[in-house]
């Protein structure tokens, strides 16, 4: 591996260059992400999960340009007109795109009108007029002699302006230049958008882009994202407006060496027309493409920072939930699972229009609460959701049952499942239809067992997630959905293939092995035992056997994060520690280290384990079959119902973190329409970014700053809100 590439991440990730190598091994080893983020910290450094798939994603990028580098070399020593100095410069190149502004003239081109100059032999000219040495005499003149007739050259005047156009393409494609114009543009362009004549709509959702201007180097990521679909609609157009006389200053200044010349007007004239019709088109398309990149991978942080807090957000544990999916004309899904998400019953009640049943619809939910001792009843937040919401509310007051509380649950998605394969498996004897409130029930019971089983696209917590790179949109969600599935763990005799596949190790394959394996032999006694599972070797075992759960297995360890190859260090601590319960060894053997100034480093070299190591088991140990989602705030429930005219300026409220954006978050204060903080409003200092303040998930109070209920808008702040 290139040793200044080792240099240069070394740098960017905060981490010794034996840190980056030793990674850089692991990942062409196979080992997945999540097994080297918790299992091999001693080799990495403890980089985290993100730190390594940035590390990973840079492999790829300099794996990409080296082949790249490799191309270009043998294209150009092809061609007879590789140097040593041009080879050297293509081999330091550390941007792909350097890279193919160095190739630009050696590129095989279409052709063009300076390709046809030259078929028409007026290259010798162009020379000529490079070369700047003739004083006295006129151009035409000296054009005459370039004049073909069968080559379609009739005039000096033709001679001369295919001579420019050799010229103009020779500018174009000097790297020095590009490089200039491209930074100048990129920090003095203004992005101009307008309204397409016929197209402006005062209701348009583009509407305040009509007449818009805002620099390139400041527009943000979001802007740039709309702007783009409000161009791919037709309904805006989009150009950089620019001075363009200090790029021509410089480009004349870079070839024009003697003013004496009687061709400096010749070109000075390809000057102008190498900018106008070459370098400005290419250098704005550069422009507009990297600030798509950058706002396309924006939105997808964006998203997949949203999808994690998603995914964690702590499970609903022990409770009977009744889920229901509103409608009107169709009625009301309904379905009760028991504690573990078991499906016990299911209906459709009609309380709304066009039916109106509503009395009937709460007798039904009556039955239903009380014949399952019903804790928590979720509604999804859908079509009808808020008439749903005053039918459960007047449900829970009419039954006078303390215990029994609602929460609106965010059902995007739902539908998707419905109708997916996995649907299908676990409930082949329902509908479609009477599918989605058994997901929406089970999110609230546990959100990341249920919201693995939707292709994350569809979960709904991104923004601009349909303009933006679609391949590289579902790498990074699954990518997250594996870091999280990792970190809280499975339980190997409980968890469906869905959570299963995305186990490191694992694939949808052995998920489904494992699966079969429990239908055939009953539960897992021990982690070992997987190792029989079809498809799971040693490898494999590996790779998964750390994230894996076994709570009634014999060996106490198998229901920790503790990995089996850290077993015997781990006993050996035990011992040491004369600790024979788990449940109670952890907190005992950190106060004794505490209490006897024990020196963790000589423990560890003690057990023949690496400090970080040492320091995860501990903390296993000390809450053995922990779930980290347990220690987060607990999901707000509801027992009555807040209406928009229950609103006044000032209000304090506690709210739901529904959705981050680049521009606030969107919070659920118990309305049908979630209120928005602006990123102006999110805390008492500067925001740069909004994620940094607030997560999905998060229970924050918020105070109500504006109302417009015609328009359905709840401006919020959590500026001096206690």
């Amino acid at each position: 591996m290139n040793k200044n590439f080792i240099k240069k991440l070394a740098h960017e990730l905060k981490h010794t260059e034996n840190h980056i190598l030793n990674t850089i091994n692991l990942l062409n080893d196979g080992n997945t992400v999540p097994f080297i983020a918790r299992y091999r910290k001693e080799m990495t450094g403890k980089m985290d999960e993100d730190q390594i798939r940035i590390l990973q994603e840079q492999m790829e990028y300099f794996v990409n340009l080296e082949s790249r580098k490799a191309t270009i070399v043998a294209s150009i020593e092809e061609q007879g007109r590789m140097t040593p100095d041009l080879k050297n410069t293509i081999l330091s190149c550390e941007k792909m795109q350097d890279l193919e502004n160095l190739y630009l003239p050696y590129k095989p081109k279409k052709r063009t009108r300076a390709t046809i100059a030259k078929e028409q032999g007026l290259e010798p000219l162009a020379n000529l007029i490079m070369l700047q040495k003739i004083i006295s005499g006129f151009p035409l003149n000296i054009a005459k002699d370039y004049i073909n007739t069968e080559k379609e050259v009739f005039t000096s005047d033709d001679a001369l302006h295919g001579a420019e156009d050799i010229i103009a393409e020779s500018i174009s494609e000097n790297a020095d230049i590009r490089k200039f114009t491209r930074d100048f543009t990129y920090n003095n362009g203004v992005l101009n958008i307008s309204v397409r004549k016929g197209k402006d709509d005062p209701q348009s959702v583009f509407e305040m882009y009509f007449d818009y201007s805002e620099p390139c180097n400041k527009i943000p990521s979001h802007r740039i994202l709309a702007i783009n679909r409000g161009e791919k609609e037709k309904i805006l157009r989009v150009k950089i407006a620019l001075n363009e006389e200090p790029i021509i200053n410089y480009i004349v200044d870079k070839y024009i060496i003697n003013r004496n010349s009687i061709f400096t007007e010749n070109l000075i004239n390809a000057i102008k027309d190498s900018y106008k019709r070459l370098i400005s088109p290419a250098i704005d398309r550069e422009i507009r493409n990297e600030l798509t990149e950058k706002a396309e991978k924006k939105a997808i942080n964006v998203f997949a920072t949203n999808l994690k807090s998603l995914l964690l957000l702590p499970p609903l544990r022990n409770k009977t939930i009744l889920g229901i999916d509103p409608a009107y004309r169709t009625g009301c899904k309904v379905a009760v699972i028991d504690k573990t998400g078991k499906y016990l019953e299911g209906i459709t009640i009609f309380p709304h229009p066009p039916q109106n049943n509503y009395s009937k619809a709460k007798d039904i939910l009556t039955n239903l609460v009380n014949k399952y001792n019903v804790d928590s009843i979720a509604i999804g937040n859908g079509t009808a959701s808020r008439e749903t919401e005053l039918l459960v509310a007047d449900l829970i007051d009419e039954l006078q049952n303390d215990n029994l509380k609602y929460i609106i649950v965010d059902e995007a998605g739902a539908s998707v499942y419905s109708a997916s394969k996995v649907a299908k498996e676990e409930f082949p004897e329902l509908e479609a239809s009477l599918r989605g409130n058994i997901s929406i029930a089970r999110r609230l019971l546990d959100p990341l067992a249920e919201l693995v089983k939707i292709d994350p696209k569809s979960i709904g917590v991104g923004q601009y997630q349909h303009d933006v790179n679609q391949k590289q949109l579902n790498e990074t969600l699954c990518n997250v959905v594996e870091d999280c599935v990792n970190k809280v763990g499975v339980n190997l005799n409980t968890a469906s293939a869905s959570l299963l596949q995305y186990v490191s190790g694992l694939t949808s394959k052995t998920a489904k092995n494992i699966e079969q394996y429990r239908i055939e032999n009953g539960e897992f006694h021990n982690r070992k035992e997987i190792k029989k599972v079809g498809g799971i070797g040693f490898a494999a075992f590996k790779q998964a056997a750390g994230f894996l759960r076994i709570p009634d297995s014999k060996n106490q360890l198998d229901n920790t994060s503790i990995h089996p190859e850290s077993y015997e260090a781990t006993q050996q601590l035990l011992d040491k520690f004369q600790v024979d319960d788990i449940h109670n060894g952890g907190a005992l053997i950190k106060s004794r280290i505490k209490k006897e100034r024990i020196n963790m480093s000589v423990l560890a070299d003690e057990i023949n384990i690496g400090l970080p190591t040492l320091e995860d088991i501990i903390d296993d140990l000390e809450k053995p079959g922990r779930d980290p989602r347990d220690e987060l705030p607990k999901p707000i429930l509801k027992s009555n119902v807040l209406k928009m005219s229950d609103l006044k300026e000032d209000m304090i409220l506690k709210g739901t973190v529904r959705n981050v954006v680049d521009f606030g978050a969107f919070v659920d204060i118990g309305l049908k329409q979630a209120g928005l903080v602006h990123i102006s409003q999110l805390a008492n200092k500067f925001v740069k970014e909004p994620k940094d303040i607030v997560s999905v998930g998060d229970v924050v109070s918020v105070r109500v700053v504006s109302i417009d209920a015609d328009r359905g808008r709840i401006g919020l702040s959590m500026k001096d809100v206690n």
